[in-house]
């Protein structure tokens, strides 16, 4: 069974920075894509950043210029920089790994921005 563990999240001032790190169990190359999603209280959960096997990457809208999505395959890590964070980037962040036959997701990491 893939194991994928989230960490780095906590509570940051508007303007700050955090990395998110998403060690998996397996290698990470195996995946087709691996993702970074988020779900804030009372909202559905949504896609914040991609990147395919190739290291072809994909953002949402609200993050582009401000995240960045990255990955390790030698310590099979994946990793979302946060940059300019804002209010509204609070969250549970979840590692999302897209396999070939079935999807893996993480426990997730809590991200408060305070104002």
């Amino acid at each position: 069974q893939v194991q994928l563990v989230e960490s780095g999240g906590g509570l940051v001032q508007a303007g700050g920075s955090l990395r998110l790190s998403c060690a998996a169990s397996t290698y990470t190359s195996s995946f087709k894509a691996m993702a970074w999603y988020r779900q804030a209280p009372g909202k559905q959960r949504e896609s914040v950043a991609i990147i395919t096997t190739s290291g072809s990457t994909n953002y949402a809208d609200s993050v582009k210029g401000r995240f960045a999505v990255s990955k390790d395959n030698a310590k099979n890590t994946v990793y979302l920089q946060m940059n300019s964070l804002k209010p509204e980037d609070t969250g549970l962040y979840y590692c999302n790994a897209q396999g070939w036959v079935q999807n893996y997701w993480g426990q997730g990491t809590q991200v408060t921005v305070s104002s």
